[in-house]
């Protein structure tokens, strides 16, 4: 089967069982969308959507972030880990987008990737996410399946994105990475699948008998 032949299966599919695909970080406006993608990092949404609804009962903006102390936001955020240097980062972004973006956050990747704390991700999330822009954050499981599907060989994130893009028509993207994201969360998990288990694998390549080994991220 041909890499284009694959995408268009694995495309078709993920529509057929993710028709819909809600946002796992709960918020109310981009800057807690932005706050929850930095809190995310080494850490599961559902513990980040445990923690942020305190966090933004006191501040769901920058103005009422900044005013927040540094060691408060850490005491709320402590059970996402590294809670020290992200809720440095929260304090320090939020008076960035005061005094540079009139307290809002910026709608273009270079803006963003200058906020501490924000990588490439954080930003194409908050891009995709919050403005709708095309974008394709790529995270551990979309890495993982990407090869485990031979959609890529990169050997890191920002390789695998670039390759998918080329692969999967650019009005797919925001929706195509959650899709990806919820099925290697359910069905193709890195222990749960080898290569050679789930529907997904055993379709884009019926002949693989032995597991995959996945270049890691």
């Amino acid at each position: 089967m041909l890499k284009k032949d694959r995408a268009s299966l694995i495309l078709n599919r993920l529509n057929e069982i993710y028709p819909e695909t809600p946002i796992p970080l709960n918020h109310k406006n981009k800057f807690e969308l932005l706050i929850a993608v930095l809190l995310s990092a080494q850490c599961t949404d559902e513990r980040v959507n445990e923690v942020t609804p305190k966090l933004f009962s006191l501040a769901n903006n920058a103005k009422k972030m900044i005013k927040i102390p540094v060691k408060k936001i850490a005491s709320i955020i402590r059970p996402c880990g590294l809670a020290p240097q992200k809720s440095a980062y929260i304090s320090m972004l939020s008076k960035i987008l005061i005094e540079k973006h009139n307290a809002n956050v910026p709608g273009d990747f270079i803006a963003l990737e200058n906020l501490p704390g924000v990588g490439h991700k954080t930003a194409s999330v908050v891009m995709s996410q919050g403005f709708g822009y095309p974008a394709f954050p790529v995270d551990t499981h979309i890495h993982r399946l990407a090869q485990r599907w031979g959609l890529t060989k990169g050997k890191n994130v920002l390789e695998t994105e670039k390759d998918i893009k080329k692969i999967f028509p650019k009005n797919s993207w925001n929706k195509l990475h959650l899709q990806i994201i919820f099925y290697g969360r359910s069905h193709c998990t890195a222990r749960g699948c080898d290569g050679t288990v789930c529907e997904m694998c055993k379709t884009c390549y019926p002949n693989r008998k032995n597991p995959f080994k996945t270049n890691k991220a």
